[in-house]
């Protein structure tokens, strides 16, 4: 499948449009390939991801903080 790169504020032609639609559903009929280096997620594994998507950036130093990715002292205060 070819790369596809997009120019903002550059709108699709009716005929690229259609042409991008089509290779999107002839791609979602193709089967799964297995990758060696990126095994499937287990239930589990799929159960645990959380949203990461926060409403301030207290909010996201908080649960980094509950997460150990950031100590306090590397938080961010916002005035």
């Amino acid at each position: 499948m070819a790369i596809v790169r997009y120019t903002a504020g550059k709108e699709l032609t009716p005929e690229e449009d259609a042409r991008m639609r089509a290779e999107v559903r002839e791609a979602a009929k193709r089967s799964y390939t297995y990758d060696p280096d990126c095994p499937l997620l287990t239930e589990k594994q799929l159960s645990e991801f959380r949203p990461v998507n926060f409403n301030s950036m207290e909010e996201r130093a908080k649960c980094m903080e509950a997460a150990g990715i950031l100590k306090p002292e590397q938080a961010v205060v916002v005035i």
